[in-house]
C-alpha cells in the first residue's frame, strides 16, 4: 500500500453562496467499501459556478469538494476490495446509490445530494468531498479499471495512443449510454438525438454512432450541427435544424426513412423548445423514446398518437453499472473513438489554483466534444 502525505490541496466550497477556495485538508484514508484514488486529471464543468451558488435543485452539504468526472490511479483500497489494486488507472463517475437503499437514495457526486433528507445526509455523512483534489475517498462501485496499455500505449505496440486526458470524454458518454441502452437501440437502427449539440446530447450522438445507430441529429444551431455532422463517416449522421414548424420539422426528420428511437437530453434552457411535439411524431410504429432531460415544463403528447403507434416512452435517471462496462469496453477494442479522433478536443488545460480560469473557458465552450481539464 502506497503512502499517502498526511494533507492535500482540495478545492472546498464551505456552504451554498461561498467561494470556491483552495484549501490544505487531511488525505483521507481507505475505508470498508472504498479506495483512494489520486486525481490525475478532472474536467472543469461550465455548470459548477452555477451549482456552487447555491441554485434551486442542487444541494450540498458543508466543506463540499465539487466534480465526479475524473481519470486516476489507485494508491490504497479498502479492507474488502478485491479487484481494485494499487496502481490501476480508473475512471471515476459519479451517480452513487446507498448500498442498502439504491433505488430511493442517490446522490450525482461532486454535483448534488438530491432533495431527500435521506440523500442529503448520505452525502454529508459520506461522500462530501468530490474531485477537485489530489486525493480522493472514492466507493469501489464507481471506480472503473481501465487498460492503460491498450488506451494509452503507441499505436506501434498494438495501443491506441490516447492521453489521459483524451479518456475524461468517458464519464459524460457514460450518460448517453444509460439512455440508449434503456431503450435498447440495435446497429443499424435510425435514431433522432435531440438536442445534439450540447455535451451530453452531442455525446449520444458519439455513442449512437459507435454503438452501429444511424444518427438523426436535431438542434437549433446549423453551425454546431455541421460540426456534429463532420465528426463521422459520410452517411452516420444527418442533421435537421429546428425551426419551429412542427409538422415541417417532423417531416425533416422522417426523410431519412423510419426511425426507430429517439433519446432527448434537452438542457433546462429548452423548456419552451417545439422539437419534443416534432420528435415523437417521427417515431414509426413500436417506435421507443428514452427521456433524460431536466427541463422544468410538461410534454405534451397526443394520447391517440402513443396509441395509435403503440410508442414505448422511457424516463432514465443516469445509467447502470454494465453501462459502464460496456462503454469502457467500447473505447478499449477502438469502436468508440475518443480523442481527436473521436471530434473531441481539450480546450484548456489549468491547476487547482486556476479553477476560475478553467471555468471561463468551460463557459464559453459548452457544446460537444470541448474539454476544460484541471490537472491536481
Amino acid at each position: 500500500m502506497a503512502s499517502l502525505p498526511e494533507t492535500m490541496k482540495a478545492l472546498v466550497v464551505e456552504s451554498p453562496g461561498q467561494p470556491l477556495t483552495l484549501k490544505t485538508v487531511p488525505t483521507p484514508s481507505a475505508t470498508p467499501g472504498s479506495c483512494i484514488v489520486k486525481i490525475l486529471v478532472v474536467q472543469a464543468d461550465d455548470k459548477t459556478p452555477h451549482i456552487i451558488k447555491g441554485i434551486p435543485g442542487y444541494t450540498f452539504p458543508p466543506n463540499f469538494v465539487p466534480a465526479a468526472h475524473a481519470i486516476g490511479r489507485v494508491v490504497a483500497t479498502g479492507p474488502d476490495a478485491t479487484t481494485l489494486r494499487a496502481g490501476q488507472l480508473v475512471m471515476l463517475e459519479g451517480f452513487i446509490r446507498a448500498r442498502d437503499d439504491p433505488n430511493d437514495v442517490q446522490i450525482l457526486w461532486g454535483i448534488t445530494a438530491g432533495l431527500t433528507p435521506e440523500s442529503v445526509q448520505f452525502m454529508a455523512d459520506n461522500w462530501a468531498m468530490g474531485c477537485m483534489a489530489e486525493y480522493v475517498r472514492a466507493p469501489l462501485e464507481n471506480c472503473y479499471p481501465l487498460d492503460e496499455k491498450r488506451l494509452c500505449g503507441s499505436p506501434a505496440d498494438g495501443g491506441l495512443g490516447y492521453a489521459l486526458e483524451d479518456l475524461l470524454q468517458l464519464p459524460t458518454q457514460l450518460v448517453a449510454m444509460g439512455g440508449l441502452r434503456a431503450i435498447d437501440v440495435k446497429p443499424g437502427e435510425r435514431v433522432i438525438v435531440a438536442p445534439a449539440t450540447g455535451a451530453f446530447s452531442g455525446a449520444a450522438v458519439q455513442v449512437a454512432v459507435a454503438m452501429g445507430a444511424e444518427v438523426v441529429a436535431m438542434a437549433r444551431n446549423r453551425v454546431l450541427l455541421d460540426k456534429v455532422q463532420g465528426m463521422f463517416p459520410a452517411g452516420r449522421v444527418h442533421v435537421v435544424p429546428i425551426t419551429g414548424d412542427v409538422e415541417a420539422d417532423t417531416a425533416a426528420l422522417k426523410q431519412w426513412g423510419p426511425v426507430d428511437a429517439y433519446i432527448d437530453l434537452s438542457p433546462p434552457a429548452a423548456s419552451e423548445s417545439t422539437h419534443i411535439r416534432s420528435c415523437f411524431p417521427a417515431l414509426k410504429k413500436y417506435g421507443r423514446a428514452c427521456l433524460m432531460s431536466i427541463i422544468s415544463h410538461d410534454v405534451a403528447v397526443p394520447y391517440t398518437l402513443l396509441t395509435w403507434n403503440s410508442l414505448t416512452i422511457k424516463g432514465q435517471f443516469m445509467y447502470e453499472r454494465d453501462d459502464a462496462r460496456l462503454l469502457i469496453k467500447m473505447a478499449e477494442t477502438g469502436v468508440l473513438k475518443l480523442g481527436k479522433e473521436g471530434g473531441n478536443e481539450v480546450v484548456g488545460r489549468f491547476k487547482l489554483e486556476e479553477v476560475e480560469e478553467a471555468f471561463a473557458v468551460a463557459t464559453k465552450n459548452p457544446e460537444v466534444g470541448k474539454l476544460v481539464v484541471i490537472e491536481p
